[in-house]
C-alpha cells in the first residue's frame, strides 16, 4: 500500500460515501473506486461493503482508517524533522579537499566555524586521482575537486557541481633561471628542462604529457611530488621547473620562484565543488558553498592585483 491509498481509505471513513471522498480529494468518483480496489487486492479481510447503492467501511476497513491517521501524522512528524534538518545551521558540515586546496580554504573555513551564525565545519584532506573525486561524495556533504580543462567533465548528470576556480598553469623556476627572462614560454622552450611533477595520474602530470605532445619530444622529469609546497621549494634549491596552480599555489612575496605563463597551450585546471543533489539542499551546506566561492574571488582578485614578480 503507499500513503495515497491511506488517505483515500481515511477521506472515505471521515465523508461516508465515495461521491462525497471524490469531491474532497477533487478526483472523480472512479477514481476512487480504483484506489479502493488496489488496496483491497493486498488484504485477505474486505475493507469496504455495499449497504444498498453505498459503500462501507467494515470493521478491518475502519482499523486500517484509524492506522493510516497514525501514518499520516508520522508523516508530518518526519516532514518537519527533514525541514529541520535542512535549515539547521548548527549541524556540521564536512569538507574534503586536495592539498592545495586545502592550504587555500581550509584556514578560512576554520576561522568561520567560530563565528555567529556559521555552520561548524569538519576539513579532510583527501589526495586522490581525479577520477577518484566523485565517489568521495559519499562519505562528504562538499568536495572540493580539481581536473585538467581538457580532461571528461564531472558526471553532473549524478552529481552538483559548483564551479570555483579556473586556473592557469604555469612554469615555476627559480628568478634566476634562463627561462625567467622570457615574459611567457611555449612547450618549445621547455623540452630540455629538468620537471618536478606529480606521480601518474594526478594533475597536472597529464598536462606536462599534453606539454610534450604539442612540442614533439617527452619531458624530462626527475622527481614526482604531489605537494605543490614541496615542489615549489625543490624548484627553489635547484635547477628544475614545475607546473604550479596560479592562484592556489603561488610562490609566497620575495619568494626565488617566479612563474611564467604557458603560449601555445591551453593550461587550465577547473577547481570545483562536487556534492549529492540532496545535500545542497541543507542550508548549512549551501552557506560553505557561499564562503568558498567568495573565498576563491578574494584568492583571485588578490593575485590579480598583485605586481609581477
Amino acid at each position: 500500500m503507499d500513503l495515497h491509498q491511506l488517505r483515500v481509505l481515511r477521506e472515505l471513513a471521515d465523508h461516508g460515501s465515495i461521491a462525497a471522498t471524490a469531491r474532497a480529494l477533487s478526483v472523480t468518483p472512479s477514481a476512487v473506486s480504483q484506489v479502493l480496489a488496489a488496496l483491497q487486492r493486498q488484504f485477505v479481510a474486505p475493507l469496504t461493503h455495499k449497504r444498498g447503492r453505498s459503500v462501507e467501511l467494515t470493521e478491518a476497513g475502519r482499523a486500517l482508517a484509524n492506522a493510516a491517521v497514525s501514518v499520516a501524522s508520522a508523516m508530518a512528524r518526519a516532514q518537519v524533522a527533514v525541514e529541520e534538518y535542512l535549515e539547521d545551521l548548527s549541524a556540521i558540515v564536512r569538507v574534503s579537499g586536495f592539498h592545495s586546496a586545502a592550504v587555500t580554504f581550509f584556514p578560512a573555513l576554520a576561522a568561520m566555524s567560530n563565528q555567529t551564525g556559521h555552520p561548524r565545519v569538519e576539513c579532510v584532506d583527501e589526495d586522490v586521482a581525479r577520477e577518484a573525486f566523485p565517489a568521495l561524495t559519499a562519505s562528504y556533504d562538499i568536495v572540493i575537486a580539481h581536473r585538467m580543462s581538457h580532461t571528461q567533465p564531472w558526471p553532473s548528470q549524478r552529481l552538483s557541481v559548483v564551479p570555483l576556480l579556473r586556473e592557469p598553469m604555469d612554469v615555476a623556476m627559480r628568478v634566476d633561471h634562463p627561462l625567467a627572462q622570457h615574459d611567457s614560454l611555449s612547450p618549445a622552450d621547455l623540452v630540455h628542462e629538468s620537471w618536478v611533477s606529480t606521480h601518474p595520474g594526478f594533475s597536472p602530470a597529464d598536462m606536462l604529457d599534453a606539454i610534450a605532445a604539442s612540442a614533439g619530444q617527452p619531458m624530462r622529469v626527475v622527481h614526482r611530488i604531489n605537494d605543490f609546497t614541496t615542489a615549489a621549494a625543490m624548484v627553489a634549491h635547484g635547477n628544475l621547473l614545475a607546473l604550479l596552480p596560479r592562484y592556489t599555489a603561488r610562490p609566497p612575496g620575495g619568494s626565488a620562484v617566479v612563474l611564467r605563463p604557458l603560449t601555445g597551450i591551453r593550461a587550465v585546471r577547473n577547481v570545483d565543488v562536487l556534492a549529492r543533489p540532496e545535500q545542497t539542499t541543507r542550508r548549512a551546506v549551501s552557506v560553505v558553498l557561499d564562503s568558498l566561492q567568495q573565498i576563491a574571488n578574494s584568492l583571485v582578485d588578490s593575485v590579480n592585483t598583485r605586481p609581477a614578480s
